[in-house]
């Protein structure tokens, strides 16, 4: 019997960690569809998928996250051809989401703060120093996260499949060296224009937020419009912004995760097999692809700190507990309702 895709879901989902098969189901037993012939072929068929990314060429996420992803669905041999488009080439984050819901994009990369646009809860998992660190936030997806992707799909249509670490987040400034929150008091500091992240710069003592479009970041930056921004230090590399920009800080506020999301219009087209394939593989790229991250910032960190001309002001060399317990007060009073509720359980998982 051809099933709809919740209960296929669950099937793919259990073929990859066994253990948690009942919690990666990601949706409870009163929220699924029954199993109906509605959706879906029972045999493969040839089937062109789309990936959007606004992740360049440059970046781990894409060079050892689609691509991967591109070489192992079609060289299965089951009907899979993958065609990936990097840099926003289908439009930024926000557009794209539509098109996603649709069927019109059939993979996407995209962060929690523009997620949140279409179902402000999910915008949670961005806030400054939710997670601990990337063992937290994949113990979440695996332990924590049901209840909540299962509302994001019930508003939108859209299964969050997994998540990939996009880096730690970190400030990198032009001659401003921070070591506790004060020290960003009035410092032009760049965030992406969302509510999740303003919040963020607020949270984390930044007074003085400069919100441009992404495309002007490095010409805010030259001409200084902004003295820094926050971002994954592999994404500062990939952006350049390191050539205008020569102190980083290691106060790692946000495990950045690209949130890997399937329309069930996309499902649809898919076989059973096809949709069991794609879920596996892209759970099983997670650990690869977050290794090679952790490798990549290691390699641009070790050159920083090789440069007489750069400053790296490492973790241990700033007031942590300050940032994390300024943003924690602040995030317990800025959510309420739902969105509070799935903060909270978020921390609760902490170590």
């Amino acid at each position: 019997m051809v099933t709809s895709h919740p209960a296929r879901r669950r099937i793919a989902v259990a073929s990859v960690f066994a253990a948690s098969a009942l919690v990666l189901a990601g949706c409870s037993s009163s929220a699924d569809p029954e199993p109906s012939a509605s959706g879906g072929a029972s045999e493969n068929e040839d089937v062109t998928i789309s990936v959007a990314t606004s992740q360049n060429e440059e970046t781990p996420n894409y060079y050892c996250g689609v691509e991967l992803l591109q070489e192992r669905l079609e060289g299965a041999d089951i009907g899979f051809t993958v065609e990936l488009y990097p840099a926003s080439q289908l439009g930024p984050d926000a557009d794209r989401f539509p098109l996603v819901q649709a069927g019109d994009i059939d993979i996407d990369l995209q962060g929690a703060s523009a997620l949140s646009s279409t179902f402000e809860p999910i915008g949670v998992v961005d806030a400054a120093y939710a997670f601990d660190d990337v063992d937290h936030a994949f113990d979440w997806i695996d332990n924590g996260s049901e209840d909540l992707f299962a509302a994001f799909h019930d508003a939108t249509g859209v299964t969050i499949v997994d998540g990939w670490f996009f880096g730690n987040r970190t400030f990198t400034t032009k001659d401003v060296e921070v070591r506790s929150p004060e020290d960003l008091a009035g410092v032009p500091i760049r965030f992406p224009n969302s509510p999740a992240f303003l919040a963020n710069a607020e949270a984390l003592g930044v007074t003085n937020p400069v919100s441009v479009a992404v495309e002007e970041v490095y010409t805010a930056l030259q001409q200084g419009i902004a003295v820094g921004q926050e971002n994954p230090i592999v994404a500062t590399r990939s952006s350049s912004y390191d050539e205008v920009l020569n102190t980083a800080i290691l106060n790692n506020h946000n495990v950045g995760i690209h949130w890997i999301i399937v329309s069930d219009a996309t499902y649809d087209k898919l076989s059973d097999e096809q949709a069991a394939l794609l879920d596996e593989t892209i759970h099983e790229i997670r650990p690869e692809n977050a290794t090679c991250v952790d490798e990549a910032t290691e390699e641009i960190l070790d050159e920083y700190r090789a440069n007489d001309a750069f400053t790296v002001i490492e973790t241990e060399d700033i007031d942590m507990d300050a940032f994390i317990d300024q943003s924690e007060e602040y995030f317990e009073g800025h959510f309420t309702g739902e969105s509070l509720e799935y903060y909270q359980a978020i921390r609760e998982l902490a170590g």
